[in-house]
């Protein structure tokens, strides 16, 4: 295959994987599960794989996608603590720093997700023998770390950047606000990281067995 088809079948597979994560972040209910104020997420599976699939340049890309729907949803669809992920909502209350801040949590942690697990895959697989036993324990723990970087990164962005106002509008006092944020990061982080792993094990097995992975 010459450099030019290279790069085109990259683009297609780009476009395929953007195209799942707006089909999941379009779909009410399927991308974005709302949970109470907050919403839980499906979206980090294809980028994960595609991280693995595509290599971390492209999974960045996908990861920026990921933000992309974030701050859409955000926007047209908000709860009282959008302003977090929508620089648009965070510009209306707080000005542009707020917008900055809002950008840098809805951005930098979902475009980390297509780049760590790549990185994770790649490290467990040299550390263990070849053999399915060690492909399985890589695309598991790439899961995991896949997702726990999406939910750690952005929970703790919004307390260090957001602390006072996200306590606000969840009506608490800011001095309890960690607490809540660890018992998000329980509820819902912990459950989002074990059906990463999952699916990301089913699938990436499917993509190794025909040599996709390796």
């Amino acid at each position: 295959m010459n450099h030019r088809n290279e790069k085109t079948l990259g683009l297609v597979q780009v476009a395929l994987f953007t195209a799942i994560i707006f089909v999941l972040a379009m779909v009410p209910g399927l991308g974005y599960i709302p949970i109470g104020i907050i919403r839980a997420t499906t979206i980090h599976i294809p980028v994960i794989i595609g991280s693995l699939i595509l290599g971390p340049k492209k999974g960045a890309v996908l990861g920026g996608m990921f933000g992309l729907t974030s701050l859409i949803n955000n926007t047209i669809n908000p709860t009282v603590t959008s302003f977090v992920f929508s620089p648009i909502l965070a510009m209306e209350m707080g000005g542009i720093k707020s917008a900055i801040m809002s950008f840098i949590i809805c951005f930098i942690p979902r475009i980390l997700i297509g780049i760590v697990p790549y990185y994770v895959y790649a490290g467990i697989r040299k550390l263990m023998k070849k053999g399915n036993a060690s492909m399985i324990t890589a695309l598991g723990v790439a899961g995991v770390a896949g997702s726990m970087t999406n939910t750690l990164l952005v929970m703790n962005f919004i307390y260090l950047l957001f602390g006072e106002q996200y306590a606000l509008a969840k009506e608490m006092s800011y001095e309890a606000l960690y607490g809540t944020i660890l018992g998000i990061i329980g509820m819902n982080g912990v459950p989002e990281a074990i059906v990463a792993a999952v699916l990301v094990t089913a699938i990436g097995r499917v993509f190794f067995k025909s040599r996709i992975l390796n």
